[in-house]
């Protein structure tokens, strides 16, 4: 039996923003490897997790790319996703300023970073800037998108 909050294999995952914006943007592989997550997440009934930081990074990035109208589109589509956002408390934001500070990541990076070392899950990512936290996160790796 899986334990509580992993899927099969035992492992727990945290998408971070482009992970969820290659989902949308339905990009070949990278999509696919999300969709299968979230398949793995229904059929176990355990959902992924998300920062809501990275939530809203994923909302502003379609309204840029898209206009408001697909946004709101988006976000109604994502609420229905097996998908906990996570609030972002005062010690969640501290532990985040943290790893920005010592791992030069972007402050919104810096969250999924810490949901993931927190829970102890695994990254689902397509940048490779997580690198530079070393061994201390567990990474997920997806191909990058070329713009």
């Amino acid at each position: 039996m899986t334990p509580p909050n992993r899927l099969a294999g035992g492992r727990r995952y945290v998408l971070d923003a482009n992970a969820l914006i290659s989902f949308i943007e339905h990009r070949r592989v990278a999509a696919e490897r999300v969709r299968n997550l979230m398949a793995e997440a229904l059929r176990q009934d355990v959902p992924l997790a998300m920062s809501a930081v990275n939530w809203g990074e994923v909302l502003y990035i379609v309204w840029r790319r898209h206009g408001e109208v697909k946004a709101r589109e988006a976000e109604v589509t994502l609420q229905q996703l097996p998908i906990a956002v996570i609030n972002a408390d005062r010690e969640r934001a501290s532990r985040a300023a943290a790893l920005k500070h010592k791992h030069s990541l972007g402050y919104a990076d810096a969250f999924a970073a810490e949901l993931a070392i927190e829970r102890g899950a695994w990254l689902v990512t397509a940048d490779p800037e997580f690198a530079k936290v070393g061994k201390a996160l567990s990474v997920y790796s997806l191909p990058r998108h070329e713009k």
